[in-house]
């Protein structure tokens, strides 16, 4: 049975060819918008992409270093973590917050949603702004291994611009902060 998507692609047939806790793959026959036969690969995420700009009140933002082994790199990033799809994102930052970097937020605000690789995944990512914040402890899970950056928010925001932040959502959120910051 044929299943039409959006621009005319028709999926003809879905297979799952790979599952595991966190992601699963499906390999699907379709028609293509031109009318032609082909293949598409799609990677369906069971959680949400969750990301946080900290700021305190002196202009401070908190970053991570951390390893990320898919790129076998180091990379700075603004806290981010997963949250169950059936879990509201704002309770899935408020705990990646508090995980990641020991923080928790007085006043939390939907910052932006992105769709991180549309082009191969379904994941969907949303970025919150938390302010009004007071330091605990982190909370590490297993597979973190985490430095904490205390840094200027436009210092962060001049390392999205100069490269040295590379994650995508990172440098979104900081880049969309620094033109809302220019009025």
């Amino acid at each position: 049975m044929s299943k039409i998507k959006v621009g005319g692609w028709q999926q003809k047939s879905q297979e799952t060819v790979y599952e595991n806790p966190w992601i699963q793959v499906q390999h699907e026959e379709v028609i293509r918008p031109n009318g032609t036969e082909g293949i598409y690969g799609v990677v369906h995420f069971k959680s949400h992409a969750i990301g946080i700009i900290a700021l305190d009140d002196d202009d401070n933002t908190w970053l991570v270093r951390q390893s990320r082994y898919p790129n076998n790199e180091t990379t700075i990033e603004i806290p981010e973590g997963g949250g169950p799809l059936d879990e509201p994102p704002l309770e899935a930052a408020k705990r990646e917050l508090l995980e990641e970097t020991g923080l928790t937020a007085e006043h939390w605000q939907p910052f932006m949603e992105l769709r991180t690789s549309n082009s191969v995944t379904d994941e969907i990512a949303f970025i919150f702004l938390a302010t009004g914040l007071s330091q605990g402890k982190q909370q590490l899970e297993d597979t973190e291994d985490i430095e904490l950056i205390k840094i200027k928010t436009t210092e962060a925001i001049e390392m999205a611009i100069n490269g040295e932040i590379t994650d995508a959502m990172s440098v979104a959120a900081l880049l969309k902060l620094a033109l809302l910051r220019r009025g």
